[in-house]
C-alpha cells in the first residue's frame, strides 16, 4: 500500500485493486504529482497478473474536480511538459492519465460521487463502467477556461453518447447530475452507494476466467463500431488465443461439473 501522504493510494484485496485519488482538501484536483502517480499506479497494476479488476474512487467530498489550474500556474513547466507527445508514444501525459485505464487488460470501474469536472470527467470516461450517485455534479468544464477536452475525451465520448449531446455539453461546459449523465449514456448505473455497487460488480467479474475477461475487454476495444468483416476477424483471432489455455480448460471443467466445488482460476496471462 502507498503511504498516506501520497496523492494516489493503491490497495489490493481479493484480486481487486482499489485506486483512490487522495487530495480530499482540494476535491482531488489534478496536480503534477497526482497525474504522475495515477499513471504509475496503472502501470503497476498492468504488471500484477493477480489483479482481475480495478475500482477507481476519490477520497473526501468529490471524485475529482479536474485540473488544478492554481497549482499548474505555480509550476509553469508542467503544461508544456505534459502536453508534448514523444515521437514513439501515441499520447501525451494529459491524455495518458485518462486513457491508460481503457488500455489496462482488466476492467476498471469508477465509483463517482460529489464533483467530477474536466479532467476528472475524462478519467471516468476512460473507465469501463461508471457508477455514480444520482446527485453527482458532472461537467465537461474545459470551455470555462477557453479550452477543449484534450485528455482523451474525444476517443471516449464518441463511444458513449450521441454527437449532439457531446457537442452541447462541451460547448456549454454546463453542470449536469449523475441522473442526467445516465440518460446521456455517460453513467453506467446510478447508486446511493457507488463503491458498494462497484465492489459487487468487481466480485462477479473476479469469479470468471481472467483470461476471458481480459480478452473480452480487448475484443470490444478492437471491434466496437468497426465494420462487420473486421469485427469477425478479431473474434476469430482473439478466440484462438483463448482456446486450450489452462484457464479456458478450468472454465470448461467448472461449467460441466454438477454440484462440485468449482476450481479456482489461475492468474491471468498477459493480454494486450
Amino acid at each position: 500500500m502507498t503511504q498516506p501522504q501520497s496523492r494516489v493510494l493503491v490497495e489490493v484485496s481479493n484480486s481487486i485493486a482499489y485506486v483512490s485519488l487522495n487530495r480530499p482538501e482540494k476535491h482531488n484536483g489534478l496536480d503534477q504529482a497526482m497525474i504522475l502517480q495515477l499513471v504509475a499506479a496503472a502501470k503497476e497494476i498492468r504488471k500484477d497478473l493477480s489483479i482481475r479488476c480495478v475500482i477507481l474512487k476519490g477520497e473526501g467530498p468529490s471524485f475529482c474536480a479536474g485540473l488544478d489550474f492554481a497549482s499548474a500556474a505555480k509550476n509553469p513547466m508542467m503544461m508544456p511538459k505534459f502536453f508534448i507527445k514523444l515521437p514513439w508514444s501515441k499520447d501525451n501525459m494529459f491524455q495518458r492519465v485518462a486513457h491508460i485505464w481503457r488500455d489496462l487488460p482488466v476492467p476498471v470501474i469508477a465509483a463517482v460521487h460529489g464533483n467530477c469536472f474536466g479532467g476528472g470527467m475524462q478519467i471516468i470516461l476512460g473507465c469501463d463502467y461508471r457508477i455514480a450517485t444520482p446527485d453527482a455534479n458532472l461537467s465537461i468544464l474545459e470551455m470555462k477556461w477557453g479550452l477543449i477536452p484534450d485528455m482523451s475525451g474525444m476517443a471516449t465520448l464518441s463511444r458513449l453518447t450521441r454527437v449532439d449531446i457531446a457537442q452541447e455539453l462541451t460547448m456549454t461546459g454546463r453542470f449536469f447530475s449523475g441522473e442526467e449523465g445516465a440518460q446521456y449514456g455517460l453513467i453506467s448505473k446510478l447508486s446511493a452507494n457507488p463503491l458498494e455497487d462497484a465492489e459487487a460488480l468487481a466480485k462477479v467479474i473476479c469469479e470468471k476466467s481472467p483470461d476471458a475477461v481480459a480478452a473480452t475487454k480487448y475484443l470490444f476495444k478492437k471491434t466496437w463500431k468497426k465494420d462487420t468483416r473486421g469485427a469477425l476477424l478479431w473474434e476469430r483471432l482473439i478466440q484462438l488465443r483463448l482456446l486450450g489455455r489452462k484457464n479456458q480448460k478450468i472454465a470448461m471443467a467448472n461449467g460441466l461439473a454438477k454440484g462440485k466445488e468449482p476450481r479456482a482460476f489461475l492468474d491471468r496471462t498477459s493480454f494486450k
